[in-house]
């Protein structure tokens, strides 16, 4: 049974009532970010119950000793730690002398939390009873600015309902804190200096290793009813803390408000000797515009951000929560704003995986980031891996590449590989390709293809002298073949000839030659220039000829289909549905050993390559290998919905596509692996986006055009979604009986719809 306490609403993400045992998971569900940081839903108070505290700033990492039992030749030496950032949100609260704690109060009342996704504030309201009967009314609302995307605020409202009392407020700042992810629980942080001035303190702390120094921040002001109040802010400090402490006679029902400005200032932006300063111009700025005006401009850059990117759903309500929650969170990750930056699988929610860069950006992101921001955006993401190439090839020479082959790693923050299991580190490889993949993409949807000879191609030559090296010639088989690797289903591992690696290596090979015969033409000094930066030769373009043209993939004539490896079919082929729903997941209860053994797949693997390279086949050969392969899927990645649900809609299974599609959106919100209070899957929700987008609405590209075949679900009256494509901007809408197409901008746009052409133009409506 899934989680069932989150309540169906359009627009927001409520909780109502107060359990224990819920707020781990609420920490992650209700987590806030603007893309330069982001933070859980931890109480503001103190809190004794059980808690996963977490404030994360983008790109601040710790390269955590790596721990293993077998140490092997070409381990990555560390795993980089997301770090856990010193804690500004904290005010604990004493009320008639008693410690404010939700864990030790006798009674709880009217709880609830809401995160409104269209206005970007978080907000927890409730009454509590103390253990000496104070009878204490609190509500909290917080937010990250998307203006100031240094700065939160807080504005922590707290009555006494049934008596006078004092209540006593001390907002702080901690450096004192850990990660619960920590291999050698080595300290990551060394406080360097604590500082006040007024109503305002200060903390300044680097990381140790990668020396990314912080100064994290507070101003705090008092008042009362609503007006200010002067009361004396006594300093309390410690080697990692400081706080300012108010004491307050409160009347009884008298609300005694505290707003609380925070953040952080680092110098990956600033000057390690300004950071101090750098946050008093942060601070003058918010407390100008003063916490409602702070609001009010959040209210109004989400707007923004909402007008392009939002998908409306008209008669389902916890299918409209789930593409709103999941658009939200990704952007709350990632705005585009900097290319030293990527999107985490976990954002700022969390920090299992480690790391802010998988192969999930290229292949579920970027067309997100494409379709709803801009080309610049877009451009930022694949920048960021030109910027990694040089590591990329360090990482491949490590592990025994020459001639400037290409790996680009697993998991990174900086380019170096930093993931510490051997058979994703040195066997998982096929995101090379979903890197090349993303070149393509990217020029298929933009039509820019100055990157490629700006950038792109080096990537390319890089990936293409990898995949030659990793192949090798079998005198048995008389083909080139690939051993020894773990395709995206990671429930197989060390095998042989995943199909999807190969398909996939032998197009990277093949694109790269096409793209090097294009800039030689068009783009002669680029080429020139690449040329003898790489040293590519045509002896090495020759032997990439030969080895595309005979690449050994597995195949099945009983079955008529790509095997996913050489012995898939060695596997006992039990259904999934044929199970023990006690058994499931899998991957809490069975042995890895047993798991490994079996004919079950965690993701879209063969199928992957079907999503990928739709085009190359044929609507009878997508057919055949989902139902070959579906059945046999339990998808416990959270990667795996979003691919289904697209071809299941492609193929014309609505019902089925459907239940994926409300897997893939809800996955967080439901909890459908019982994982979520280890933070949320940020990078596949860009692939709830692609169900709807690419799986309902059918759009694809094809020569150069916008294709759209579009299909509704039974249980929905309507949908509609807007793109940018190269420039212009189409609103589609699909109705049960119909489908309306408009776009803004000065120039006609030809698309197809259902196969047919059809002209789209300036502020006219127009209906297929």
């Amino acid at each position: 049974m899934n989680q069932d306490y989150i309540k169906a609403n359009p627009w927001s993400i409520i909780e109502e009532g107060f359990n224990k045992e819920r707020v781990k998971s609420s920490e992650s569900l209700f987590s806030i970010g603007n893309g330069a940081m982001g933070q859980r839903a931890n109480f503001e108070e103190t809190y004794s119950g059980g808690t996963f505290q977490g404030s994360y700033i983008a790109g601040v990492y710790y390269p955590d000793k790596t721990r293993v039992g077998w140490w092997k030749n070409g381990y990555p030496e560390y795993f980089a730690k997301v770090l856990n950032a010193p804690n500004w949100i904290g005010i604990d609260v004493w009320v008639d002398g008693e410690v404010f704690d939700l864990n030790t109060c006798k009674e709880i009342k009217d709880f609830s939390r809401q995160l409104n996704m269209k206005e970007g504030w978080y907000r927890r309201s409730f009454v509590a009873v103390t253990a000496k009967g104070d009878e204490v009314s609190v509500v909290s609302t917080r937010f990250l600015s998307l203006h100031l995307d240094e700065l939160g605020a807080i504005q922590y409202d707290i009555e006494v309902l049934n008596k006078d009392t004092e209540i006593i407020i001390l907002p702080y700042l901690d450096s004192g804190i850990k990660n619960m992810d920590s291999n050698w629980d080595d300290q990551f942080w060394n406080t360097t200096n604590i500082h006040s001035d007024g109503n305002r303190a200060f903390i300044e702390a680097h990381t140790l290793k990668t020396n990314f120094e912080t100064c994290t921040f507070m101003d705090a002001t008092v008042y009362r009813d609503g007006e200010q109040i002067e009361v004396e802010a006594n300093l309390k400090t410690d080697e990692l803390s400081v706080g300012l402490r108010f004491v307050i006679d409160a009347k009884k029902g008298e609300k005694i408000t505290l707003q609380k400005m925070g953040g952080y200032t680092v110098s990956r932006n600033h000057k390690s000797s300004e950071l101090i300063i750098a946050a008093h111009s942060v601070l003058d700025k918010a407390t100008k515009l003063g916490f409602n005006g702070l609001l009010e401009q959040q209210k109004k850059d989400w707007a923004s951000i909402w007008e392009m990117s939002d998908i409306e759903i008209e008669g389902d309500v916890k299918a409209q929560q789930g593409i709103r929650f999941n658009i939200f969170q990704l952007n709350q990750t990632y705005l585009g704003k900097d290319s030293r930056l990527n999107i985490g699988p976990k954002g700022f929610t969390g920090e299992k995986y480690g790391g802010s860069t998988y192969w999930d950006t290229e292949a579920y992101c970027l067309p997100f980031y494409m379709a709803t921001k801009n080309q610049e955006v877009a451009w930022s993401l694949l920048e960021y891996r030109y910027n990694h190439l040089e590591k990329a090839i360090e990482n491949a020479e490590k592990l025994g590449f020459k001639n400037g082959a290409a790996l680009y790693p697993m998991v990174t923050m900086n380019g170096e590989e930093c993931h510490n299991e051997w058979e994703i580190t040195f066997e998982e490889i096929h995101r090379n390709g979903a890197i090349a993949f993303a070149i393509f993409n990217y020029y298929r949807y933009t039509n820019d293809y100055s990157y490629i000879p700006k950038m792109g191609l080096e990537v390319l030559i890089g990936i293409a002298r990898f995949w030659q090296q990793r192949f090798n010639y079998s005198e048995d088989k008389q083909s080139y073949v690939m051993l020894g690797v773990t395709g995206p289903n990671e429930y197989e591992n060390n095998i042989n000839n995943n199909w999807y690696t190969s398909y996939l290596a032998k197009w990277c090979i093949e694109y790269t030659s096409e793209q090097l015969e294009k800039v030689e033409k068009e783009y002669p000094e680029d080429y020139d220039r690449i040329i003898g930066k790489t040293g590519l030769n045509s002896e090495e373009t020759k032997a990439w000829d030969e080895l595309v043209s005979n690449v050994y993939f597995p195949y099945s004539e009983k079955y008529d289909v790509y095997l996913q490896q050489d012995g898939f079919l060695d596997k006992e082929m039990i259904r999934v549905n044929d199970l023990p729903k006690s058994e499931r997941p899998i991957n809490q209860k069975w042995s890895w050993d047993r798991i490994l053994r079996s004919p079950y797949i965690k993701q879209a693997d063969v199928l992957q390559g079907f999503y990928f390279f739709e085009d190359h086949f044929s609507h009878e050969q997508l057919e055949k290998h989902f139902d070959f392969y579906e059945p046999l899927t339990v998808h416990e990645s959270s990667l795996s919905p979003c691919v289904h649900s697209i071809q299941a809609a492609k193929l014309g299974r609505m019902e089925q596509a459907y239940t994926f599609y409300l897997r893939t959106s809800r996955l967080d919100l439901d909890d459908y692996n019982k994982e979520v209070e280890e933070g949320l899957h940020i990078t596949s929700m860009a692939g709830t986006w692609m169900s709807i987008v690419e799986g309902f609405g059918g759009m694809r590209v094809k020569n150069g055009q916008l294709s759209f075949e579009p299909q509704i679900p039974e249980q929905w009256d309507s949908f509609s979604f807007r793109v940018n494509f190269r420039g212009q901007i189409i609103t589609v809408k699909v109705e049960k009986d119909k489908s309306s197409f408009a776009i803004t901008g000065e120039t006609d746009l030809n698309v197809l719809v259902n196969g047919s052409p059809v002209t789209l133009t300036p502020q006219n409506l127009v209906q297929a």
